[in-house]
């Protein structure tokens, strides 16, 4: 249900074009990290529920690298609307 929400925020037009874009897997590993983070502030003590989360965060990481070195402009769009900061460059 939560998944279908995610896809429905992407333009029509861009969902048909690339279902496997990197604006979607970003969307889609930002849901995961929310649940995760949910999760783990009830069970704090969750080592390897950690331990995914900190998988997923540099996937995501690298996807926004990636983005940011390629197409500035999307990067730039994709980090207003999911309200995450910039990444460091250093």
């Amino acid at each position: 249900m939560v998944k279908n929400a995610f896809i429905s925020v992407l333009p029509q037009e861009e969902k048909e074009e690339n279902p496997g874009s990197v604006e979607f897997q970003v969307f889609s590993f930002t849901n995961k990290i929310g649940k995760l983070t949910l999760h783990l502030e009830l069970h704090k003590k969750d080592f390897l529920s950690r331990r995914g989360l900190r998988i997923i965060l540099g996937k995501r990481q690298r996807l926004l690298a990636y983005l940011a070195k390629k197409n500035r402009v999307r990067y730039k769009k994709l980090i207003s609307q999911l309200g995450i900061r910039e990444q460091k460059t250093r």
